[in-house]
């Protein structure tokens, strides 16, 4: 190489990186900006400051979420978008396995975000849900330092070596002995969080009303520490199965969304997208077949993730096309009730 293409090979590292970095700093700048005019906004609205933007547009969701391998419609891409900029938790409603979990992963994946997830049951409470002091390190330190000990060994008149019990007490109940549950992490993170509570109607109405402060303020209240407030806001996905109603209160501080089993288009593109090497025409004669057994009157109707666990088994087997009476030998990917599977054999060999 000469020195003139030496020199011009430097000049063009330099001039990329001199571009490079005037481009970084225009997209902080304008991010900046952005930040600065989405502050402006909530401010006039009454709403949280949730910081700079995480989404510049509804299109942008919409793209984004199927770039991360999500099919959103326009009410699912318009709810997500809302709750970014409205700084609401989003309620999630509808049946078991439509994609409800799945939307929480890919609005973090898509976000950049950390998720952190609370799975509810019954019996949950707030030390599993929030926070719980550590028992064993608070009696260990009780014990290696009692208060008003004397030289002597007793608790008498004489000099003390150890803690008084207020000091004791303020030393036990700090940050060190506290152990922080999901709802609290998310809430003191300082990172870009996605906090996902899944299914919450199995959990009681006491612990529902745990939420209600986290939901309203992204706050919550420690009586040994005060009050613990959200530096960055998190964006706050709840699931529900509808196993039971859950109460008003909840339902007032959150934006709302039913996702339902898809139509037979959004179906298809969703095994074509979630399958890979299924043939178009594999993927909707299984969207078919799945939409007919819906309509049955089954105890539990496939979900679109017991569809793609069948199209899966399907690529699996080598079967590239298949009708209502191939469908009866694979039934229990998809049903998993000894009468609904009696009932579809029936239904499909009617059909064929």
């Amino acid at each position: 190489m000469s020195a003139d293409a030496g020199t011009g090979a430097a000049t063009g590292a330099s001039g990329g990186a001199a571009t490079g970095a005037a481009e970084a700093a225009a997209k902080a700048g304008a991010g900046t900006v952005a930040g600065r005019e989405a502050a402006q906004t909530s401010a006039r609205l009454g709403l949280p400051d949730a910081g700079p933007p995480r989404f510049a547009s509804l299109d942008a969701v919409r793209s984004g979420l199927g770039d991360v391998g999500y099919l959103a419609d326009d009410s699912i891409s318009g709810v997500v978008y809302l709750a970014d900029r409205l700084a609401k938790p989003v309620l999630v409603e509808g049946p078991a396995g439509t994609g409800k979990t799945q939307l929480a992963k890919s609005v973090a994946e898509l976000a950049g975000a950390r998720i952190i997830r609370l799975q509810c049951y019954e019996g949950l409470d707030e030390s599993k849900a929030l926070y719980e002091w550590n028992y064993r390190k608070q009696l260990l330190r009780i014990q290696a330092g009692g208060p008003g000990e004397t030289e002597g060994g007793g608790a008498g008149d004489g000099d003390r070596h150890g803690p008084s019990w207020k000091e004791l007490e303020e030393d036990i109940f700090s940050e060190e002995f506290l152990l922080t549950r999901p709802l609290l992490e998310a809430i003191r993170s300082t990172d870009p969080v996605v906090l996902l509570v899944d299914e919450v109607d199995r959990v009681e109405l006491e612990t529902e009303a745990l939420l209600l402060e986290i939901l309203s303020e992204y706050q919550v209240s420690i009586p040994e520490l005060g009050t613990v407030r959200a530096t960055r806001l998190p964006m706050v996905f709840l699931t529900s199965n509808n196993t039971r109603e859950l109460s008003e209160a909840l339902k007032r501080r959150c934006l709302y969304l039913h996702i339902d089993y898809p139509d037979l288009d959004r179906e298809r593109a969703i095994v074509r997208s979630r399958v890979p090497g299924i043939t178009e025409e594999l993927a909707d004669q299984v969207a078919r077949i799945v939409r007919s057994l819906r309509t049955l009157e089954l105890r539990k109707p496939p979900s679109v993730s017991e569809t793609l666990d069948w199209a899966r088994t399907l690529v699996i087997l080598g079967i590239d096309t298949i009708d209502a009476a191939g469908a009866r030998d694979t039934l229990h990917i998809l049903l998993k009730y000894q009468t609904d599977i009696e009932r579809a054999a029936k239904e499909l060999l009617s059909v064929s």
